[in-house]
């Protein structure tokens, strides 16, 4: 019931690393267990030892864990094979793990078609493995592998294998859906069955996501009396993904009122993007609590009332799990939107100034030309900021010609070289026109290491900008290659927030232009620098 502790389990770092395309290294793993660890996490599983080299050595050398407890996952014993002879589980045992999760099968199918021996001696298996388990450990899990696919075709079965685990001593009987077909309301009715047949047991839940309600599985399995929920972070896993503990934790805490170990909600923001950065992905803004998008209102209407009282549109306050409110800018931006965007930048308009009107105008036609800037901020704010006569000239682009030169050899093979030259006015000097030429792996790699070239010696700064992402969008793909692109492009610079610009022209070329001059432009003011244009 609410108020109860449920205990959260990670396995990131093993079920996680099954997802195509993820591969951790020995100091990723480290690195994210001491995060899990510092958040409040129960149960870190660090790997399988034995597995392979990567696994070999994070136990080898594991983490100092304050509070989490480390946990090794393996196969119960063998058949022919007793489990003091077992090599597998022996290198488990062995471990410096202070738990250990041993995964069995439950469903009667899998022991005559995968295993292929007796279901009696399974049974005799799995007590054994648990048993050794916590005879060496003192704490032993028991992962009912196709649980609930077993507990539908042989519910006896399947509840005889829970039974041996717990009678070889089990903390935790995990039940798991590890084909990810079951749905909530089948997890909250088999698990009911199961706290039922077995009080007093320690039930946890396990679930993939192949009908994407693996978080929905998890609590209604908790609404049915688990109270061990594992899953991974931002629902890594092999397949759709495993349980997304990002999205279970608040909703366990804010919505269920159970406690957790969990010491700093709000810290779960800036673990689930600081974990995308390590898997090198760009975070998903639309994942619930903690995404870009979760609290970002585009419609007038919505950012009006939002204004007057954010219960009206959000479900929770996102500063409790580390988020913020966005107000977002767009052809649907109504005058509250854009006063509370430009809030947000420190600019307080009267709502009587007629450039107010002017700058909603402004947005509405640029969002038909194709500018949308709920993608783009720091160019929403350099247009605000242009319109209000805020923005100092740094420089004036003069003149910019980009040349691909694409030659092809004897054998076929292409090499394509470009060269930018660009010309900027760096004040009304004659001396202050400067031209530079750059070569790039491309147009637009020229035309940023030209414009550094020309720029860097008046404004140092610049060199510190990073181009960490780049992106085009075809707007109206219909006109085939008449149609209008929109580049999108992400910059950093080491200590301060990272910014989004845009640019839209027929000339991808010219689009990146823009973006790239309203990156180096927006940094140059937000840092304060003083324009050297006289």
């Amino acid at each position: 019931m609410a108020g109860e502790r449920i205990y959260l389990y990670d396995t990131t770092l093993r079920d996680g690393a099954q997802t195509q395309g993820v591969s951790f290294s020995f100091e990723d793993k480290i690195a994210i267990a001491q995060e899990l660890d510092r958040i409040g996490i129960d149960y870190i599983e660090g790997g399988w030892p034995g597995a392979n080299p990567t696994d070999n050595a994070f136990f080898a050398a594991p983490p100092a864990l304050e509070t989490a407890a480390l946990t090794a996952f393996g196969m119960t014993r063998r058949s022919g094979r007793s489990a003091a002879n077992d090599p597998g589980l022996q290198t488990l045992l062995q471990s410096p793990a202070r738990a250990i999760c041993l995964v069995g099968k439950s469903w009667d199918f899998q022991v005559d078609v995968a295993l292929n021996i007796p279901r009696e001696e399974n049974l005799r298996i799995i007590e054994d493995s648990i048993a050794a388990a916590h005879a060496a450990k003192g704490e032993a899990l028991f992962d009912a592998e196709h649980f609930f696919d077993g507990f539908k075709a042989n519910p006896g079965y399947a509840l005889e294998c829970l039974l041996a685990a717990h009678s070889g001593g089990a903390r935790w009987l995990v039940l798991c859906d590890t084909n990810g077909g079951t749905l909530p309301d089948e997890i909250e009715r088999i698990v009911t069955e199961v706290t039922r047949r077995l009080p007093g047991a320690g039930i946890g839940i396990h679930c993939h996501n192949d009908t994407d309600t693996a978080v929905a599985n998890s609590l209604a399995a908790v609404r049915a009396g688990v109270r061990m929920v594992q899953g991974t972070l931002n629902g890594l896993g092999e397949r759709c993904g495993n349980a997304n503990l990002v999205s279970i934790i608040p909703t366990l805490m804010l919505k269920m009122g159970y406690t957790t170990g969990i010491k700093c909600l709000p810290g779960l923001t800036q673990l689930s993007r600081s974990f995308d950065k390590w898997l090198n992905r760009i975070p998903d803004r639309f994942a619930p609590y903690v995404g870009a998008s979760a609290f970002a209102h585009k419609g007038g209407l919505h950012a009006s009332a939002v204004e007057k009282n954010p219960v009206c549109y959000e479900h929770v306050d996102p500063t409790t799990v580390g988020n913020k409110r966005t107000i977002l800018i767009s052809d649907q931006a109504g005058r509250s939107n854009v006063l509370t965007r430009l809030r947000d930048f420190g600019i307080y308009l009267d709502p009587k100034d007629p450039r107010l009107d002017q700058l909603v105008e402004l947005i509405k036609q640029r969002d038909v030309a194709g500018y949308a800037y709920d993608e783009a901020d720091a160019s929403f704010e350099m247009l605000a900021r242009r319109g209000l006569d805020m923005i100092p000239t740094y420089f004036k682009l003069v003149q910019v010609d980009v040349n691909n030169i694409i030659q092809y050899d004897d054998q076929g093979d292409v090499r394509t070289r470009s060269l930018a030259v660009v010309r900027v006015r760096l004040g009304t000097r004659t001396e202050d026109l400067v031209t530079e030429a750059a070569d790039g792996n491309g147009p637009v790699h020229a035309l940023d290491q030209a414009l550094r070239k020309a720029l860097e010696p008046r404004y140092p700064m610049i060199k510190d900008i990073r181009l960490e992402d780049f992106r085009v969008h075809i707007i109206n793909a219909e006109r085939g290659t008449d149609a209008v692109p929109r580049v999108l492009i992400r910059n950093e610079r080491h200590g301060v927030p990272d910014w989004w610009t845009l640019g839209v022209s027929p000339s991808v070329i010219e689009a990146s232009l823009e973006a790239l001059l309203d990156a180096f432009i927006f940094e140059l003011y937000r840092s304060g620098v003083d324009s050297t244009y006289r």
